[in-house]
């Protein structure tokens, strides 16, 4: 079946510029009142395209949130359900579309209402979820933008793969062997909006020996780096002295990963701490924005043997 409409990354996006493009997509509830129109985003640069609803398959033995498989580009993807994942009801006869989603090394299809634009949004703009929202949504809201239709969420679908158990965790049984033959211990800095996978690197981390400081978004990891840097001018010792290295996805609110990546390695007692991109996107033109910020490793969540052979690899000592 012809795309209804294909997205990529922007060229003119800057680098390291705290901004995204999000596509804005609805789902539409029906309850007591009247028709509910959920509004919702997700980072462009995993909308491989927007498609009408192809045929699906029905598939045994799979998450009732699945409704089956659906062959895209030759390639067969599973297709979740998001309103029988949130536990709504879909009006009847409403039109649908399929969010032809990649990342985390997968394709996955997204059954949505309606998708309606693309906006152009800085990180900054995101604020953190209402509790009760969150909580309606399992805590899978990593933030929310005020916009003219109203308030728009932005999911964590690693969160929502991890639910559904359809996450994988790559070589995770083979990095626990390695990591017992290593030694050496590293503090490491991971700033990680997402909860799921903030927890899934941590397990790994630690499960070598690393000790892990947490930051649940690349402000508050810039904010915890200068306070590191200000102890070590004052001690007189360089910042490799507290944190060896710093582990960071792209896609956080308030400031991005690669803005993170850009200050440290613009910053004077900062710049030799190595940085590793981490992320879900894993497409070449985010490789190529991590390295032009001066990126030391750029990753794919979530390979943890890969991981663990870039710390023990990059991590630095003070000398």
């Amino acid at each position: 079946m012809k795309p209804e409409k294909t997205y990529g990354m922007p060229e003119i996006l800057e680098t390291g510029k705290n901004e995204l493009e999000i596509v804005d997509f609805r789902l539409y509830e029906d309850t007591a009142q009247g028709v509910y129109e959920w509004i919702f985003g997700v980072n462009v640069a995993k909308v491989r395209e927007v498609l009408r609803m192809p045929s699906i398959t029905k598939v045994p033995n799979m998450p009732p949130e699945v409704e089956g498989m659906a062959e895209i580009r030759g390639k067969l993807i599973p297709v979740v359900s998001l309103a029988r994942w949130m536990g709504i009801n879909e009006p009847p006869e409403r039109k649908k579309f399929l969010l032809h989603l990649e990342f985390l090394r997968e394709n996955v299809g997204v059954i949505v209402h309606d998708a309606k634009r693309i906006r152009r949004i800085s990180w900054s703009d995101i604020k953190k979820a209402p509790d009760t929202l969150n909580q309606k949504m399992g805590g899978r809201i990593t933030g929310v933008v005020d916009t003219e239709d109203g308030l728009l969420i932005i999911l964590d679908f690693e969160g929502i793969l991890h639910d559904i158990g359809l996450l994988k965790v790559f070589h995770e049984a083979e990095a626990k062997e390695r990591a017992k033959e290593v030694k050496e211990s590293f503090t490491i800095l991971v700033a990680e909006d997402s909860p799921t996978a903030r927890k899934i690197v941590r397990d790994i981390l630690e499960a070598a020996g690393h000790k892990v400081i947490e930051a649940e978004d690349g402000l508050e990891a810039w904010n915890l780096l200068n306070s590191y840097l200000e102890r070590a001018k004052r001690e007189n010792k360089p910042i490799t002295e507290y944190i060896q290295l710093v582990l960071t996805d792209i896609e956080m609110p308030n400031m991005d990963g690669l803005t993170l990546t850009r200050k440290i390695k613009e910053t004077v007692g900062l710049m030799g701490l190595p940085v590793i991109v981490n992320t879900t996107l894993s497409d070449e033109s985010n490789r190529q924005r991590a390295f032009r910020v001066n990126a030391d490793a750029f990753i794919v969540k979530f390979d943890a043997k890969e991981l663990l052979e870039l710390v023990n690899r990059l991590a630095k000592r003070g000398e």
